[in-house]
């Protein structure tokens, strides 16, 4: 097994279809939640070996696929899920909308804990659901659930469906095991299916492992749904590729018929062998991605303490991606973000479309080689500065 990985070049992919880098010269994309690693060399020969077979038919995920899935979950985060509770989909994302027109009805309340991924308002408002939101509560320090709002928005007749964040983007919070438990114990005493996105669950950095959803205690697991997938631990977003795991025979039922009436269920001919090099021949590449992340964390925070002390970085131990509270110099983080683009070619996330508290911050990704992120800090840095001075000079 190799131990020693590239985690310095980033491969050019200016003038390809990266949707990541489809930016102007000069620019630095640093927001889509896209790494700037090479992928895991194992995962490439897996790909290698297939292309060569020189013939692309019909396929189907068997047991070695999902056996793949469990015995990592197994390993890396010690809790077993049965390969019979799996469900192969072609991606996180369109499991969620085609879960949210099978599991609720037009109108409801889908309850999201805010801020959270931006792209969850679009599979519940796009299907003609309502956005409940259950906001975080910021403390200046870090993010906590409000439990008594929280059960309150749930006990709601039109409230049918929570999806939850596990780990949360873009906040970074790992949730204890309590706190998921308690979590699908309301949910089930309220009649609401927990739908839970756990595809940053690989990328936790530091502090304890996270909880899948599908590992809670008691009859609870029975209202679960996790949707998992290699995409963001190993940068294979365009395998199309994820798992869906349900342990209830009846609601996993209910999400296969949706599934395959969306023709979300066939994989493209990377997407079986790509998957499972990841979950069977990718440890040592995870370990080798947590470190750097680690460095270029340690070196982000280091350096927003020295020279942009009037940020914060309130980022929890998980995701690659930087939460920076900005309010001390603006409340109009998409203002700010246009801005960092246009006067220094940095291109980082606005927190406002997280919704919530969201105009308080930015998102930073920090995936990528560490000369990356001090290009990327240096920018930050000039651009706030100048921001600054523009809004003094306009008063």
């Amino acid at each position: 097994m190799q131990t020693n990985y590239d985690f310095t070049n980033a491969p050019d992919r200016s003038k390809t279809d990266s949707i990541k880098w489809d930016v102007e010269p000069g620019e630095l994309p640093m927001s889509l939640a896209d790494m700037d690693f090479q992928t895991a060399p194992e995962i490439i020969a897996a790909m290698k070996e297939k292309i060569n077979l020189k013939a692309f038919g019909y396929e189907w995920p068997g047991a070695t696929y999902f056996n793949a899935v469990a015995d990592w979950y197994d390993k890396e985060h010690s809790h077993h899920p049965d390969p019979d509770w799996m469900i192969f989909t072609t991606g996180v994302v369109p499991a969620i909308s085609s879960i949210v027109r099978r599991v609720s009805h037009l109108g409801d309340n889908i309850l999201v804990q805010e801020p959270v991924y931006n792209v969850f308002y679009n599979s519940i408002e796009n299907n003609g659901r309502h956005v409940l939101a259950s906001d975080l509560h910021f403390t200046g320090e870090n993010y906590q659930i409000d439990w008594q709002d929280l059960e309150q928005k749930l006990a709601l007749p039109l409230t049918t469906l929570m999806i939850f964040c596990n780990p949360h983007n873009p906040i970074g919070k790992v949730w204890t095991k309590q706190e998921v438990q308690k979590i699908a114990d309301l949910c089930l005493k309220h009649h609401v299916v927990l739908l839970s996105d756990e595809i940053h669950g690989d990328l936790v950095r530091t502090g304890k492992d996270y909880t899948p959803a599908f590992a809670v205690n008691g009859v609870s697991r029975e209202n679960i749904i996790s949707l998992v997938s290699p995409s963001k631990t190993f940068n294979v977003a365009a395998l199309h590729a994820a798992t869906v795991i349900i342990p209830n025979d009846n609601l996993r039922e209910i999400v296969n018929r949706g599934l395959n009436s969306d023709e979300l269920a066939e994989p493209n001919l990377l997407a079986i062998p790509g998957t499972i090099a990841a979950y069977t021949e990718g440890q040592s590449w995870r370990q080798a991605l947590i470190a750097q992340l680690n460095d270029n964390f340690t070196y982000a925070t280091n350096f927003i303490a020295k020279n942009l002390p009037e940020l914060k970085v309130i980022t929890g131990d998980a995701t690659y991606l930087m939460w920076l509270d900005v309010q001390q110099v603006s409340h109009n983080s998409a203002e700010l973000a246009q801005f960092l683009r246009q006067e220094t070619g940095l291109i980082v996330s606005p927190g406002n479309i997280y919704r919530g508290n969201g105009a308080d911050f930015l998102r930073i990704n920090l995936a990528c080689p560490l000369a990356m992120v001090q290009d990327g800090l240096q920018r930050l840095s000039d651009g706030i500065k100048k921001y600054q001075s523009n809004k003094k000079s306009s008063r």
